[in-house]
């Protein structure tokens, strides 16, 4: 398998819910930021390989065969984030690409003593699940920020958004994960809240909002 075709199996695989899910080609298209033409000749060729069904205007979903593969694709990308921030003292905003790289290298024992020298982590340092090697991902209980009403509280669990500006202004204003969030008050007209952490009230758009997955309680 090409890293390509890895790529695009593991695309399809987090678009649907890891692979739970039937997934468009435009969706593909945007996210791996292609031509819709281009994605539609690919999945015909995962199909051909037995790695993903394909019908023309119903979308795409993957075959079990398809699932295993871009479980492991997932599994080695987050297992790798997580030793570059917990042993090489990488900051969470820093690891996404170098993780990308090293996401496809094949040596299945290689991956499993990661695994066991980072004492079999269930989730990666932006609090997405890590699936473990038969593919099973131990799911969070978590909502969006923007969803608590008001004079609620959360712990910060995860983020939506993984892009470096993202995870940077999280820092500069310390949110991260464990923090606990308390709802103060919402602003009707633009849907920003404020909200309290660590002993300090500050105010968060409705994007941030939206791009924080809290725990209720």
């Amino acid at each position: 398998m090409t890293l390509t075709e890895e790529n695009y199996i593991k695309s399809i695989y987090q678009l649907g819910r890891y692979g739970t899910l039937t997934v468009s080609t435009n969706s593909i298209a945007e996210a791996l930021e292609t031509k819709a033409s281009s994605v539609t000749d690919m999945v015909k060729k995962l199909a051909e390989k037995g790695y993903a069904n394909y019908k023309r205007y119903q979308g795409v979903s993957l075959t079990p065969q398809g699932k295993k593969i871009a479980a492991d694709v997932v599994r080695k990308h987050r297992l790798w984030e997580a030793f570059l921030v917990e042993k090489l003292n990488f900051t969470w905003d820093e690891v996404h690409d170098i993780a990308e790289q090293l996401e496809h290298i094949k040596s299945e024992k290689l991956i499993n003593e990661l695994d066991k020298l980072l004492d079999y982590p269930t989730h990666d340092p932006h609090g997405d699940p890590i699936p473990d090697k038969n593919g099973d991902i131990k799911k969070t209980d978590k909502t969006l920020l923007f969803n608590l009403a008001e004079n609620t509280k959360g712990v910060c669990v995860g983020v939506k958004d993984t892009s470096s500006s993202f995870l940077k202004y999280l820092d500069k204003h310390k949110i991260a994960l464990g923090s606990e969030i308390t709802v103060v008050s919402r602003e009707d007209f633009d849907d920003s809240m404020v909200i309290e952490i660590n002993n300090l009230k500050m105010s968060i758009s409705q994007t941030v909002a939206n791009n924080l997955f809290v725990k209720e309680g």
